[in-house]
């Protein structure tokens, strides 16, 4: 097992992720089988609880080396292979209180498993002042120095910058920072973040790591950064635009919904649209909110209106439930095409509990009570436009976080409407999937359908959201679910 761990230096958000993500692509691309881990520096007792305007993803870390080396060798390519490298996300920013005992942890960690087996991509900035118009190098020396000091130092240095790298400054990071010129990878600011595994791979991040790691790589030709390739240069022409509203609790931080919004993105790129987000705050579309605050209200109900689609995310807690029933509401009456990604919890006190808590959930307990992880739904009608999106697939299996579920006493009073759970759990007992009759595309899941989404391969409740938004659904499902290459 070879490990990459990718940490990040002189501010927080600098793209940890992005080059994570585009390592692990052109590794992949090569024919290695590639996982990844993200551990993020929050010690809480159940960092699962955290608002997302607390933190966005956040996680749990336990015996971090052990775990580590546990989790990098479970089968994600959907056969039982283990994996050969395992690309690590470390959080935060090098220096941080909060990240210190998992540096600690990989600076033994690498003498547990071999020089040969590991190394280190250190992300850090190189700001270039409107005053001056010059890159400055300063901040990286310090933050690779801060590494050092911590006991890992940089097989690569990925340096994020407006513009592209001059050599000068390339060459004084290479000198002032200990390593070879051909260490420094530029990765300046591109059109898009497609882009970025084609800036890696132009500038050699291949041929080091193979070489560095003593990884077998293929000479072949690489079908997958073919298609990457292809699917980049579209991202730089769409002509033809798709809004989606997102009405959810937490839009003031956009980073809230990052799955969601990539899930968005992969799917409209599929189509060839440009995707325009209206961010709606779903406590905004409530009358209460009309009383005190008629300007807001007007403009909520003014970008709901003018979308042409609708996606209510999962959230947790009353707040902003009863305009997120709007919403729906208003969607299903206008027809416009819907999809509900996870519900949630209403009043527990409620006379008739549509949503429930799960049986084996403890009421009023809140850490470590969910249903997690990836879990199987069985289509039960052949029919479905959702089964027909997943290939006509028997089954389906997709991440769920939850800890409510739809009261399955009140199935038949759903279908009398024309609601069909169309989706249930193995047992049959859990209502994963609804669709509503006599609608363009009106659907509810109860998993996570975001988690599982890919550039390449996007999620089908979110290609059908857009695909319906476009009004090419139908087009769509009579072609057996083939785009055009159009």
């Amino acid at each position: 097992m070879k490990y990459i761990l990718v940490t990040g230096g002189v501010i927080s958000g600098i793209g940890k992720g992005i080059i994570a993500s585009s390592v692990g692509t052109i590794l992949k691309s090569c024919g290695l089988r590639v996982t990844a881990i993200k551990i993020d520096p929050y010690i809480n007792i159940d960092a699962g609880t955290f608002s997302p305007y607390e933190h966005v993803v956040p996680h749990i870390t336990d015996a971090i080396q052990e775990w580590v080396m546990k989790q990098a060798k479970v089968p994600v390519d959907g056969d039982e292979t283990e994996p050969q490298v395992c690309v690590i996300e470390l959080g935060g920013t090098v220096g941080d209180i909060e990240s210190m005992p998992f540096i600690e942890a990989f600076r033994q960690f690498q003498f547990k498993v071999k020089r040969e087996n590991f190394c280190n991509i250190h992300v850090s900035l190189i700001p270039q002042p409107s005053a001056t118009g010059e890159q400055k190098t300063k901040p990286t020396q310090n933050s690779v120095r801060e590494l050092r000091g911590l006991g890992l130092s940089p097989d690569l240095i990925m340096c994020r910058c407006t513009t592209a790298l001059e050599n000068s400054v390339k060459e004084k990071i290479s000198m002032f920072c200990h390593v070879e010129p051909q260490q420094v990878i530029c990765v300046h600011d591109v059109s898009s973040i497609y882009r970025v595994p084609l800036l890696l791979e132009d500038q050699g991040v291949v041929g080091y790591l193979s070489s560095r790691l003593n990884m077998p790589i293929e000479t072949k030709s690489r079908t997958m950064l073919t298609k990457w390739k292809e699917m980049s240069d579209r991202s730089d022409r769409l002509l033809e635009q798709c809004s989606i509203a997102l009405v959810g609790k937490y839009t003031k931080f956009s980073d809230s919904y990052a799955s969601v919004i990539k899930a968005l993105e992969h799917s409209a790129l599929a189509i060839s649209h440009r995707l325009e987000v209206k961010y709606i705050d779903s406590a905004s579309l409530e009358p209460a909110t009309l009383q005190e605050e008629p300007v807001k209200y007007h403009d909520a109900w003014q970008k709901l209106c003018s979308a042409d689609g609708v996606l209510v995310p999962g959230g947790f807690g009353v707040r902003g439930t009863e305009g997120k029933i709007h919403a729906i509401n208003w969607a299903r009456k206008q027809r416009k095409p819907f999809l509900d990604a996870n519900s949630t919890e209403f009043d527990p006190e409620s006379k008739h509990p549509v949503v429930i808590d799960m049986p084996e959930h403890n009421p009023g307990q809140m850490g470590g009570t969910m249903r997690l992880g990836k879990r199987r739904t069985i289509f039960k009608t052949s029919n479905s436009i959702m089964r027909k999106l997943y290939g006509d697939a028997e089954y389906v299996e997709e991440r769920h976080r939850h800890r409510f579920e739809v009261n399955p006493e009140l199935k038949s009073h759903f279908e009398d409407k024309g609601f069909h759970f169309v989706g249930q759990d193995v047992e049959g007992e859990r209502m994963e999937i609804i669709e509503l009759d006599d609608h363009p595309y009106f659907v509810g899941v109860q998993y996570h359908p975001e988690f599982t989404s890919r550039p390449i391969k996007p999620s089908p409740p979110y290609l059908g959201l857009l695909l319906a938004a476009a009004g090419k659904l139908q087009g769509y499902l009579q072609k057996g679910c083939r785009l055009s290459l159009r």
